[in-house]
């Protein structure tokens, strides 16, 4: 590899016979045999690197014919600075941590979320934290989205997130959640089987994508909790673990998440709407503005 390629490896790369199913940071490290994986991982994760000018994950799987482009950064990024944001914290040893995530949090930093993040609150909180997901991620193994409540599992240790992150690529982790969503499935538990992929015209987005090299298999099974006049609260088990997953899966079987603003357009549930117009006394009082969905 030529000199200024290693100090400043900025490449573009055609996936070949034979490395199709690679993942993407598997496939990065044959070529880029002076950079660390972790240095690469952390690249993707970073959104340096694109596949078929897409953002997607270290763990992505290559098909023959993708074009793999990006550039390794000279330098690491800084970490988050500690923050001092109260954190509700539901269990703790010497490898991790359980927290209940609020809403209107975002996990790590991104573009226009440098501050407020769970990482700066867990930089504060705990004096070691694993590095294996870079320094914008201490400890993170798995993350939620900004609006989306509930448990996560935070790494005291490289060995301990290597472990986790092993079980979760090999789905060995039963994830949970709760949602309320708008109607009532056509069925009282059900597997939704639908591949995902990014929405074709809407960035932030991701839709029911069954062709494309970008689509990727997702399930998700549910079942009936309680149902309401107009809603339903469903308890879920997602099998994989796509970008939006139970959203997409929800508002395709016509039953989105309330409070969904990008999947349901809802802003707000009130006591009025879950007891129905049949109701004798009316009221106001809102109970939840930010999507009904919560990991258990």
């Amino acid at each position: 590899m030529p000199k200024d390629e290693l100090e400043n490896p900025r490449f573009q790369f055609a996936v070949e016979t034979g490395e199709e199913e690679t993942r993407l940071d598997r496939f990065l490290s044959a070529r880029l045999t002076q950079c660390s994986r972790s240095r690469i991982s952390r690249a993707i994760q970073e959104g340096h690197i694109t596949v078929n000018t897409a953002q997607v994950k270290p763990a992505f799987r290559l098909s023959e014919g993708d074009m793999v482009a990006g550039v390794i950064a000279e330098t690491v990024s800084p970490g988050p600075e500690p923050e001092d944001i109260p954190l509700e914290i539901v269990y703790e040893d010497d490898d991790l941590v359980v927290v209940d995530k609020p809403a209107d949090m975002v996990v790590h930093p991104s573009q226009g979320h440098w501050s407020g993040t769970l990482a700066s609150a867990l930089r504060f909180h705990f004096e070691t934290l694993s590095s294996t997901g870079g320094p914008t991620r201490p400890g993170i193994v798995h993350r939620l989205d900004r609006d989306t409540t509930g448990l996560m599992v935070v790494a005291k240790n490289n060995e301990a997130h290597e472990g986790l992150a092993a079980q979760f690529e090999q789905r060995t982790v039963e994830k949970e959640y709760l949602a309320i969503v708008h109607g009532k499935p056509d069925h009282d538990r059900d597997m939704i089987d639908q591949p995902i992929s990014p929405h074709p015209n809407q960035r932030a987005k991701m839709a029911i994508g069954k062709e494309g090299k970008q689509s990727r298999a997702a399930q998700t099974f549910y079942e009936v909790e309680e149902a309401y006049p107009g809603f339903t609260l469903l308890r879920l088990k997602p099998r994989t673990g796509r970008t939006h997953q139970i959203r997409v899966h929800l508002a395709h079987i016509r039953c989105p998440v309330v409070c969904d603003r990008l999947y349901s357009h809802s802003k707000q549930l009130t006591r009025t709407d879950l007891a129905g117009k049949s109701a004798g006394e009316q009221t106001s009082e809102v109970l939840i503005q930010r999507q009904g969905l919560h990991a258990v």
